[in-house]
């Protein structure tokens, strides 16, 4: 159910909409919230509790449809156009870029009314708790709670789209003349609002799920560093050298507080709706979805679609639970399965689906459920094993004997040295990445599900400190905090390096599953690790260690080489944004990291074949959306286009 308190002109920053009967794992979000006509409900502890609860359905949106991943991964380096060219002008950069009339696609609106619908509640809890009238004992919290969602709303916002429309009070009527503030002014918001949620929320969460000073603190941290980055060097000489001094005690704080998961697949490790995963202490804040039909709301966590290749009409196969609904929009570049240290560093095989089981046997065969029936070697070049793209039933499964009946190669004899083109024939063949599966939702088709989606870790916090220290100059302290990240991604003593988890796994725990598909699961807890770099089979340990930043992994260097750099600060960030690559791939930072750090157009150029031809340095923003231009006034009249021109970002 959503309540609409009120409804004004079409877009974000005219109206806001409040989710109900959303809960999580916490209780917190067992609220009901009673559909009202007008605001007096908010003067009630009861509306006012229901309109805090209301911050944290905000958080929901960014995992809630195409959105997601259109504005964040596509474009990039790590990713381009899939099977499905839904989103493919967000990867492409092409004429329909900024229209957007493709079918299905992601409006360039999407993210802008989103970002204010959770900024006008956010207002409204403010206008309430501020005042000395409310006395409520979550008072301090709830505070603390508005301001982080409206300075990471702002963030998100000017991120995307440069300086924006500051609105900081409720509408209570329908309001149409704004204009937008400077990117320097917006920020300064964000560094504000972010301020006064550190300062306001509790250092522990009172339950899971919670906003807390850390998160604050993580955040606020990205902000001074947004502020000291490339994409505002025209304006930012003044505040650089302190925003980075705040930016690296931030994030040195958080760091303090917090531990990494042990091992790199723990994050990715999900077997149940609020299971161990989704409780670690790595994670700072993450939007909080459940499997109670009653706390669904618009939508569940649908980023477990995006990814995920065809395999539904290969040979011995259907499509299932455990191996997902194939959306297949985004598919990996050879940038990505390039810049993984392919035999020492796990985070690629913990982070990339590269084996099914057989899930739909034919009659007579030789084959069972369960029997691997897809493989995708990830090789390298130079490599004289294999003939072509695809083979079928040429290569043998050691531990059955049985031939693989499908099997896909990176770099076969035939392409053996080109790295630029797509990985196979086709665009619907790739190793997708499978962080985000999920197989508890409730059918083979449901688009909605259950698993949280993390919106910090303590993996990108340890990131924003090393990109500080490499802005400050101190390159070799930077590696410090790189190299305790690379420690954990490096295979330990003993560990079986075939092993692999996705939340597939967690079909095996939902018995409704079993029930809607009859067992048929395409889960295979493996692997190819020793098929990909065809070496012996080893438990040793392995180092990543990064010694002297003069001579960086032959991996950065590669890439290094080919972007043409030379400068240590040049080759260090080219470290850092590879190493953000490593761990944080598809986890919805990309495009904001290249474009904050003005590298969005040469690596798109270098790495994505697909967005090479048309992409700018305009596109280091998105346009402001034509809905705002067209529906807002100046003088009581709408907008000229002279004025609109003016609210536009360059070269839109």
């Amino acid at each position: 159910m959503t309540m609409n308190l009120y409804k004004q002109i079409g877009l974000g920053l005219c109206f806001f909409t409040l989710g109900c009967n959303i809960c999580s794992c916490s209780d917190f979000l067992d609220e009901e919230l009673t559909t009202e006509q007008n605001t007096d409900y908010f003067n009630t502890s009861e509306g006012i509790d229901a309109l805090n609860v209301s911050l944290y359905y905000n958080l929901r949106f960014h995992f809630a449809k195409e959105w997601a991943c259109a504005t964040t991964n596509a474009g990039t380096d790590e990713f381009r156009v899939g099977g499905d060219g839904s989103n493919a002008s967000w990867n492409n950069y092409d004429g329909n870029f900024q229209s957007q009339i493709v079918s299905n696609s992601t409006n360039m609106y999407d993210v802008w009314d989103g970002m204010y619908i959770g900024i006008n509640n956010a207002n409204l809890l403010l206008s309430k708790v501020e005042s000395d009238s409310y006395m409520g004992p979550n008072k301090k919290t709830y505070i603390g709670e508005a301001y982080f969602l409206r300075g990471f709303n702002y963030l998100k916002l000017v991120s995307q789209y440069g300086g924006v429309p500051l609105k900081l009070s409720p509408s209570v009527t329908p309001e149409r003349e704004f204009t937008r503030a400077t990117t320097e002014a917006t920020l300064a918001q964000v560094i504000s609002d972010l301020t006064k949620a550190y300062n306001n929320l509790p250092e522990k969460a009172s339950m899971i799920g919670k906003m807390t000073k850390d998160a604050a603190a993580h955040f606020l941290a990205k902000a001074y560093l947004l502020r000291a980055s490339e994409i505002n060097d025209s304006w930012n000489s003044g505040t650089k050298e302190k925003d980075l001094v705040e930016s690296l005690r931030l994030a040195q704080e958080v760091i303090s507080h917090h531990s990494l998961a042990p091992n790199y697949s723990d994050l990715w490790n999900y077997t149940e709706p609020n299971g161990v995963n989704e409780l670690l202490d790595e994670i700072l804040l993450s939007a909080q979805f459940s499997s109670e039909k009653s706390s669904e709301g618009a939508s569940g966590n649908q980023c477990h679609l995006y990814y995920i290749s065809v395999y539904k009409d290969l040979p011995q196969m259907q499509r299932d639970i455990a191996g997902e609904r194939e959306y297949q929009r985004l598919r990996t570049t050879y940038y990505i399965y390039n810049i993984y240290d392919m035999i020492n560093d796990s985070r690629f095989w913990k982070s990339f689906k590269t084996k099914y089981a057989v899930n739909n046997p034919s009659k007579n065969s030789i084959y069972e459920q369960g029997d691997l029936g897809i493989m995708y070697v990830i090789n390298r070049p130079g490599d004289t094993r294999f003939s072509k793209v695809e083979l079928k039933d040429e290569i043998v499964y050691s531990k059955t004997g049985k031939t693989i009946p499908t099997v896909f190669v990176a770099y076969p004899n035939d392409r053996n040295n080109n790295d630029d083109v797509a990985l196979y024939d086709y665009t619907n063949r790739y190793a997708p990445l499978s962080k985000f599966i999920d197989g508890s939702r409730e059918s083979r088709d449901s688009r909605v599900g259950y698993r949280d989606g993390i919106l910090a870790r303590l993996g990108e916090t340890y990131l924003i400190a090393a990109e500080v220290l490499i802005r400050q100059g101190e390159y070799q302290q930077a590696l410090e905090y790189i190299n305790d990240l690379r420690a954990r991604a490096a295979y330990k003593e003993g560990e079986d390096r075939s092993a692999y988890c996705d939340g597939g796994a967690a079909y095996n725990e939902n018995s409704l599953g079993y029930v809607t598909m009859g067992n048929v699961n395409s889960y295979f807890p493996e692997n190819s690790y020793y098929e990909s770099n065809n070496i012996p089979i080893t438990t040793a340990a392995t180092s990543l260690e990064i010694k002297d930043y003069h001579h960086l992994p032959e991996e950065d260097e590669a890439v290094i080489e080919k972007l043409g750099y030379t400068s240590d600060y040049d080759r260090m960030m080219c470290l850092l944004l590879n190493e953000r690559s490593r761990e944080l791939c598809g986890e919805f930072y990309r495009w904001e990291d290249l474009s904050r750090t003005k590298t969005l157009v040469e690596r798109a150029k270098a790495f994505n074949p697909d967005a090479a031809p048309n992409i700018q340095e305009r596109h280091n923003l998105r346009p402001i959306p034509q809905t705002y231009l067209d529906a807002i006034q100046k003088d009581g009249h709408a907008l000229t286009a002279e004025e609109k021109k003016a609210q536009q970002n360059p070269g839109y």
